[in-house]
């Protein structure tokens, strides 16, 4: 189930739905055959995504499959090795690099943004000195999402607007600064709003910390360590590495109407929110890897799945850049999901790291990830 609002904004062409699920009270992970999962990426196809690329690793292995094409004009098929832009998948790589060093002494979660971020968030009744790092990653700040700022939304998201300015540089400052035009959401702490401003201004409270850039902390914290070699913090950098496929959005208020192939852009738009790139198989190994403790000591991960609810949305919780939530057959997962122009990912595993699951949609407009997750881990 989609619990996030992405970065797609306000203006966006992706319908961002819930899907209320009941579970009963308990049930055990099943080894998959695999087989509704390649059903329901199949179905994805016929409602209009382009392709989907999968990786999911069990008990019996790992297994890949792709079903739709990765390029509409030639029909080349999407590949398993595909890397794509993962969207807010990154926040949970930012919230690991906070966590680290929490447990390294160097920040608290209690700490106040400005703390380590003076004068940065003010304005229009934002207040940095009562929000604390930990409201930014659970997201009960209140601050503003910039993405759902209407003349950003029409400048990045729309078409005239997204041919224009593609190829923009955007600095975390100049987002922010949309955000702090604008009221709060609530009070902080008071409730639950998802908004890219918060990863964004986390991204700049680990640069205050360490002195380096957020994208260096990741590289040399998770993406080295874990020997990531398809994942990537591209920055200003407008093109996907190979292997990969082109990615469309409809870029309007509607889903009918051509595709656009919007492949090359400037993720900085994204910042710390959502400019990461990886692929299927990396996303599994750095979900497995987080939830099995190889990230994070017991006292970090323990707080980074201390949910919050997500007001709406039954069956699902919001932790510090970490989802949890509970499918039809009861099974319990983990992970994130990530929307940017062209491009539908997400990646959960459960607690214990043994059954993993990551996909792309090459298209922003159509099909239904979830069900991609219910056929994966409960067979339907």
């Amino acid at each position: 189930m989609s619990v996030r609002r992405g970065l797609m904004g306000a203006a966006a062409t992706v319908a961002v739905t819930a899907v209320a699920l009941t579970a009963p009270a308990s049930a055990a992970p099943r080894a998959a055959d695999h087989t509704a999962t390649r059903q329901a990426m199949d179905a994805a196809v016929k409602a209009g995504v382009p392709g989907v690329t999968a990786t999911a690793k069990d008990g019996s292995g790992t297994w890949r499959a792709t079903s739709g094409v990765g390029d509409l004009r030639t029909g080349t098929p999407r590949s398993t090795e595909d890397r794509y832009r993962v969207g807010s998948i990154t926040k949970t790589f930012v919230s690991t690099v906070l966590l680290q060093l929490e447990a390294e002494g160097r920040l608290s979660l209690d700490d106040t943004v400005e703390k380590w971020l003076p004068g940065v968030i003010r304005g229009h009744g934002h207040d940095g000195r009562l929000i604390t790092v930990r409201r930014l990653l659970n997201h009960t700040s209140g601050i503003f999402n910039y993405t759902a700022d209407d003349t950003f939304a029409r400048t990045y998201f729309l078409k005239d607007g997204f041919f224009r300015h593609r190829y923009d540089t955007l600095k975390p400052q100049d987002l922010v600064r949309v955000a702090m035009s604008h009221k709060p959401d609530f009070a902080p702490g008071t409730s639950w709003n998802y908004s890219n401003t918060n990863y964004v201004v986390a991204g700049m409270v680990i640069e205050k910390v360490t002195g380096h850039s957020y994208a260096r902390e990741i590289r040399d914290r998770v993406i080295e360590p874990l020997g990531l070699r398809a994942t990537s913090v591209p920055g200003t950098r407008t093109t996907v590495p190979r292997p990969s496929s082109r990615a469309y959005s409809k870029l309007g208020e509607a889903t009918t109407g051509p595709a656009y192939d919007v492949t090359t852009l400037n993720p900085s738009l994204a910042s710390s929110a959502g400019e990461m790139i990886s692929d299927s198989a990396d996303l599994t190994r750095f979900y497995s890897a987080l939830l099995t403790g190889r990230l994070l000591p017991p006292e970090q991960l323990k707080e980074m799945k201390t949910t919050v609810t997500v007001h709406g949305i039954p069956n699902a919780g919001y932790g510090l850049g970490l989802i949890d939530r509970t499918l039809s057959c009861g099974v319990h997962v983990w992970g994130h999901d990530g929307g940017i122009h062209g491009s539908t990912s997400l990646a959960v595993t459960t607690a214990d790291g043994r059954h993993s699951l990551a996909l792309n949609f090459n298209g922003d407009w159509s099909g239904n990830s979830d069900a991609v997750i219910e056929a994966e881990f409960c067979g339907r």
